[in-house]
């Protein structure tokens, strides 16, 4: 399982990051799956949420990932950077849509799942998303669910924050199994949520 994570102005760190570090535990632990931090746009330093900075591995354009995974941050106070402003400005939902087609499981986290909605992944289908979100994602065709990770098969979609990390100790026991999830869980100190 080859993971890119998309960031851009303005994502939330955790978003990002925890399903990174499942991914790249389990990698080191000697599973056959591998996480990038990727960008959709130049392959320079992004700045976080909450001002962390970081450099990309690289463009999601140049990989052919198994799965992409969209975080969320900067929706429900429309910023100028995060899900809302990636959410006007188009690039993101059109380059996971595209992934999507080419046949890549699609995930989110927290309010990323706005940058779904906006590429035309959750139309009727089950989501969630950060429960401060939810009367937005009400307002789509998705078929909103209170959870904390809601797996429809190629677009899986995870509640606030650390939901994420359980939803990729979710996609880690679909490729992997669950003595690799528990196992990277164990590691990491985590008592799984699903």
């Amino acid at each position: 399982m080859d993971v890119a994570i998309i960031l851009y102005e303005g994502f939330d760190e955790l978003d990002a990051v925890g399903p990174y570090e499942v991914v790249r535990t389990a990698a080191d632990s000697g599973a056959d799956v591998d996480a990038a931090l990727v960008t959709v746009d130049d392959d320079g330093p992004v700045e976080a949420n909450h001002g962390a900075r970081i450099v990309p591995d690289g463009r999601l354009a140049d990989r052919d990932p198994g799965v992409v995974v969209v975080p969320g941050g900067g929706w429900n106070d429309r910023s100028s950077s995060g899900a809302w402003t990636e959410c006007e400005r188009g690039v993101i939902p059109d380059a996971v849509a595209r992934a999507h087609e080419a046949g890549a499981t699609v995930a989110s986290v927290c309010t990323g799942a706005m940058l779904l909605v906006e590429a035309g992944l959750l139309d009727g289908r089950p989501a969630t998303t950060h429960h401060t979100a939810l009367s937005d994602l009400r307002a789509t065709d998705a078929a909103v669910r209170e959870a904390r990770v809601v797996d429809d098969g190629d677009v899986l979609t995870a509640g606030g924050v650390t939901a994420g990390i359980d939803l990729a100790l979710h996609l880690l026991e679909r490729a992997c199994g669950a003595a690799t999830a528990d196992a990277v869980a164990g590691e990491l100190e985590y008592e799984r949520a699903i």
